[in-house]
């Protein structure tokens, strides 16, 4: 069963998206939601991300939304290392306090500024072996962007263990835009 779950994927630029209010947010927003509930309704307790801009920011507003209906539902942010956010926009620094202050559980890997790389590597270890499974948005056939490293990372600890990766993918996406305009032609006649 999976109580902890992993999420991630491209942070905003590396899907150029400069703004929150992009129209793709809401369809990625929409394939995490569709994840999340059904494994909700199969035992998930809590929601981990390590607060990156881009699907971690937009995976947390999901949790938080749907621990209304889910008030089980828990949030954890957990960072690789103190002030990751200190060189985002305002716009970003906002959400992420937002979520931050609403989060469950926070807390950093690092106790101390960004010093290296290796903070992500240590991150990504230490988050896999936190959790039960990672929902990832991810496309096979682009690995550029940072979610390569914590897919390998994570496929290289499932052959050991039951970790469990889900993967939401660009055709994934492309249904989910595809139910979107079908549920607004119906919504129009």
């Amino acid at each position: 069963m999976l109580e902890r779950l992993l999420i991630s994927g491209y942070k905003s630029h590396e899907l150029g998206i400069y703004k929150d209010n992009h129209q793709n947010v809401n369809y990625i927003k929409k394939a995490i939601e569709k994840e999340l509930i059904t494994l909700l309704d199969a035992g998930l307790n809590w929601a981990i991300v390590s607060g990156q801009s881009g699907v971690e920011l937009w995976s947390a507003e999901v949790v938080l939304s749907l621990k209304r209906k889910y008030p089980h539902l828990k949030l954890a942010v957990i960072t690789p290392f103190l002030g990751q956010e200190e060189n985002w926009n305002s716009e970003r620094q906002e959400l992420y306090q937002k979520i931050i202050y609403q989060a469950d559980f926070t807390t950093a890997i690092s106790k101390q500024p960004y010093q290296g790389p290796w903070q992500f590597v240590q991150k990504n270890k230490f988050l896999i072996k936190n959790s039960d499974g990672l929902l990832i948005l991810f496309d096979s056939d682009n690995e550029n962007g940072s979610p390569k490293y914590l897919l390998r990372e994570a496929e290289k600890f499932a052959q050991t263990t039951n970790y469990k990766i889900i993967t939401i993918t660009p055709y994934d996406l492309q249904m989910v835009v595809e139910e979107e305009e079908e549920l607004k032609r119906s919504d129009f006649y």
